[in-house]
């Protein structure tokens, strides 16, 4: 008794077998009590902030009590849920399907606030002010590099204490990288505790006059270069801004250890976004590991703006064959090749110039059965015309119909791409789950689309097929 065949498996490039990519589920995630926090992340441009606010909003509208926080600059956030501007402070939006109980806010990470909050709420007024007023504090909270990812976390922590919401849906900041975000709190901790703020900090440790006497005494070489190099306004900037935020450096590495332990408790899910293309999936397959090494719990990978096609049954290869078949059907149709062609009467049968028949050399007119000359020259004429009429609209209709197989040629080899692409990042990590979400011909601009996109995201529906 033979053995029924198994099911042919995908085969990558490297020649091993590729099992069936795993299907990330949505709804049980987001509905589930106990997921309070949804990091969406991934390198920029792949959709990540239609992402969060689609799942936001889907959550909300399965009882869920939701903020969304996004780091985006463009505002299409705010646009989609129908905001006029979003800022600082979480926003209700309003239009959600409330039936279920749930509650939808939104709220854009405007950076240098969170950092003004920060320092109003761990220093005393007087010295707050002086903070805030400090041109070097000013420079650092708008523009350091790496501030914006730590002060996304920083109001991460703050939400979550608030206890407020019932999921919180972030974000993440369109970075070059999209492992800035879990590396902003070592990288800020790491400046807080360099040894230029400890220089800086040294005169201040001493006190007053006697301090700066030993800066002047006991570092003189040191702050000669640094004046050198920052300029002597900006050096003695940093040295009073260092004196005030004395004692809120221990605070910035306290806060970002808590919320770095946040980000790898059970309750939080991340969930990687990224495009069917070579970097982007790079990208996400860089973060998949980093995740892994950080043991942070990672729910999968959303796969966007992945093109599909309806009639992907018929290859780009037979699509091409039949485009030139239609604009050159002189060779391709004749049944016998160019020898059918070299032998068809509508080639060759009525090349005598004089108008003879191709068979006794008569003319025409003499023909038994083909009428006076006069009538026939008429007929002829009508006929000519009506023909010479059709043949336009055949080759019309010939062009348009090449035109679209090449389209969808163009399809095809993009789907393949694509599915190579996809495979590649499944081979390397068969242990993530995906889904796909096509990708729409516009932009997200209101709660209908994202109310789509949420249903896309939880369809279970592939778009790319899977390597037969």
């Amino acid at each position: 008794m033979s053995r029924r065949p198994e099911p042919a498996q995908a085969q990558d490039p490297a020649g091993h077998r590729l099992s069936p990519t795993r299907t990330l589920d949505i709804d049980p995630l987001i509905e589930d009590p106990a997921t309070r926090i949804v990091v969406c992340c991934g390198s920029g441009g792949v959709g990540k902030t239609t992402t969060a606010a689609a799942l936001g909003l889907r959550a909300a509208e399965r009882g869920r009590k939701v903020v969304v926080l996004t780091i985006d600059p463009a505002r299409r956030l705010a646009q989609s849920m129908g905001i006029d501007s979003l800022d600082n402070t979480p926003r209700r939006v309003k239009g959600i399907d409330d039936s279920a109980g749930g509650e939808l806010h939104a709220m854009m990470l405007d950076m240098k606030r969170t950092f003004d909050e920060i320092v109003e709420g761990h220093a005393d007024p007087d010295r707050a002010t002086a903070i805030l007023g400090n041109p070097f504090y000013q420079s650092l909270s708008a523009g350091f590099a790496g501030t914006q990812e730590y002060m996304a976390m920083e109001k991460l922590g703050q939400l979550r204490s608030r206890d407020e919401w019932d999921l919180i849906v972030v974000d993440t900041p369109p970075s070059r990288s999209a492992l800035d975000f879990l590396d902003a709190p070592k990288r800020l901790g790491s400046f807080l505790d360099g040894k230029l703020i400890r220089v800086l900090l040294a005169p201040a440790k001493v006190g007053g006059r006697a301090g700066m006497k030993f800066l002047n005494v006991g570092m003189s070489m040191m702050t000669g270069a640094l004046g050198k190099v920052l300029g002597g306004q900006l050096l003695k900037d940093m040295q009073t801004f260092v004196a005030a935020m004395d004692s809120m450096f221990g605070g910035f590495r306290t806060r970002a250890d808590a919320t770095y332990k946040l980000l790898q408790a059970p309750g939080t899910a991340f969930l990687v976004v990224a495009a069917p293309e070579r970097d982007a999936l790079r990208e996400a397959a860089y973060f998949v590991e980093r995740l892994a090494a950080e043991e942070m719990p990672l729910a999968g990978l959303v796969l966007n703006r992945v093109h599909g096609s309806g009639a992907d049954r018929l290859s780009a290869e037979r699509a091409l064959a039949a485009a030139e078949n239609l604009e050159d059907s002189r060779i391709v149709d004749q049944e016998d090749g160019k020898a059918g062609l070299r032998n068809s009467p509508e080639t060759y049968g009525s090349s005598d110039p004089s108008g003879s028949s191709p068979a006794s050399g008569t003319p025409a007119s003499d023909v038994p059965g083909t009428g006076s000359p006069a009538t026939a020259d008429d007929t002829e004429g009508a006929s000519t015309k009506g023909t010479d009429a059709e043949a336009d609209t055949d080759r019309s209709v010939d062009r348009l119909t090449a035109g679209l197989l090449r389209l969808h040629a163009e399809r095809m080899r993009l789907l393949s791409r694509e599915q190579r692409t996809r495979d590649r990042f499944t081979a390397l990590h068969p242990e993530v789950a995906v889904t796909e979400v096509a990708a729409l011909p516009g932009d997200v601009h209101d709660l209908a689309g994202l109310r789509d996109i949420g249903d896309r995201l939880a369809a279970h529906r592939p778009e790319l097929p899977e390597t037969t």
